[in-house]
């Protein structure tokens, strides 16, 4: 009988490239692990630091109103009148359109961002812009926003102003991709520095898209007359918030 010859065993080697390969796919897996632990730890870091950010703001807010409640009350006790601090900030909707427009004030129209019907922008007060609205006003209504109503608008209407696009404003990471330079790193910080009209005023109302309203619920009265004639265009001082809350 013939006998078996033992079989070798042969050692099977993985393949030079298959072991690089897996050796840079675990090591590409560990780095992405490791920037996705590092970037969730960072935005825990800035929402906590968002959120003090908007407490502070809402204590300031806070104890504004109760200041000017304890000067009101303390005016009346004496027998005398406060009369609070001017407004720094007018807010401006355009209420009609193209029809016999003079180019004069479509361009004044274009540098106050009312490009459209029912479009509407802040604008700081001076000198130069109680010019601008007055070349204007038969085509606008003015007045000077709450600090509510402009919160309203920047988060329900807010849009940013990004390489010429309108992009809405979905996170805070746009705010502070564009304002961050200037100290302005989320939304609370935007209506704050829109609401005290402060240093970075221009750059953060440059970094707003005008703002496009909807025809007011329940329309106008009359357009071609002016707000002190029981119509709609000039100024309604505070009464601008009403008209606001219905164009929301």
């Amino acid at each position: 009988m013939s006998q078996k010859k033992p079989q070798m065993q042969v050692e099977q080697k993985v393949p030079e490239n298959i072991v690089k390969k897996s050796a840079r796919d675990t090591k590409l897996r560990e780095a992405v692990a490791k920037r996705r632990t590092e970037r969730l730890a960072a935005n825990k870091t800035r929402r906590a630091q968002w959120e003090k950010t908007a407490q502070a703001y809402e204590n300031e807010y806070k104890a504004a109103d109760k200041n000017l409640v304890d000067s009101l009350r303390k005016a009346k006790t004496e027998g005398g009148f406060y009369v609070p601090a001017e407004s720094k900030l007018i807010l401006v909707v355009r209420i009609r359109g193209i029809n016999t427009l003079n180019p004069q004030v479509r361009q004044t129209l274009r540098l106050l961002k009312l490009r459209q019907l029912h479009n509407a922008a802040f604008v700081r007060v001076n000198k130069a812009t109680i010019e601008m609205i007055r070349k204007v006003e038969p085509y606008v209504t003015y007045g000077y926003p709450s600090r509510a109503v402009i919160k309203n608008l920047i988060y329900k209407r807010g849009y940013a102003k990004i390489n010429g696009q309108r992009i809405p404003i979905t996170n805070n990471n746009i705010i502070e991709q564009s304002l961050g330079k200037v100290g302005i790193h989320s939304i609370e910080d935007l209506v704050h520095e829109i609401v005290t009209v402060g240093a970075h005023f221009k750059e953060a109302n440059r970094f707003l898209w005008a703002f496009k309203l909807r025809g007011p619920r329940g329309g106008f009265i009359a357009k071609r007359r002016s707000f002190i004639n029981q119509g709609d265009w000039g100024n309604r001082e505070d009464l601008i918030n009403d008209l606001v809350k219905r164009m929301i």
